[in-house]
């Protein structure tokens, strides 16, 4: 899957969870806001520099990024290396006042930084048509016994690097 397809896919998610290596070796996953994927597939996030997620990402840098959008039945699971970047440039480009309900102080806050994402393979799984063609075959399996096969499931990776 090419880089565009991944960004329509992604584009309307506000939510998405991402996975890091505690330093135990345990998994950690939490919600963080999104924003625009750059040309290069590059996902951004705001976090604090002193948060146990760029503890995590210092150890061992391999992230996982899941979006879902349980409504359109779009499931997107991505993987990549994140950074921790402190460009205040950047920064002022990212920022929305819809982030001042993690970050406070704004984005004028001394611990402010971003996490680089760069994704480098993935899979995602839809269904064309949403959920009235879910209905219908939901309620066509019920009557002849045959499994839904209207979802789509399809991987991506080598394209992205």
């Amino acid at each position: 899957m090419e880089l565009d397809k991944l960004r329509n896919k992604i584009t309307d998610i506000r939510i998405a969870m991402l996975t890091t290596l505690e330093l135990d070796g345990d998994f950690h996953t939490r919600p963080m806001a999104t924003h625009d994927m750059d040309a290069d597939g590059s996902m951004w996030f705001f976090t604090y520099d002193n948060s146990h997620k760029v503890e995590e990402i210092e150890k061992d840098p391999r992230v996982s990024v899941a979006f879902s959008d349980p409504g359109s039945e779009l499931y997107v699971s991505t993987t990549g290396t994140a950074e921790i970047v402190k460009d205040k440039a950047k920064i002022n480009e990212l920022w929305s006042d819809f982030l001042k309900t993690w970050f406070p102080q704004g984005k004028d806050d001394p611990n402010i930084a971003l996490l680089k994402v760069t994704i480098h393979g993935g899979e995602y799984w839809d269904r064309p048509g949403g959920k009235m063609v879910k209905l219908f075959e939901m309620a066509k399996g019920a009557i002849t016994g045959e499994a839904d096969k209207t979802g789509r499931n399809e991987k991506f990776g080598d394209e992205l690097r």
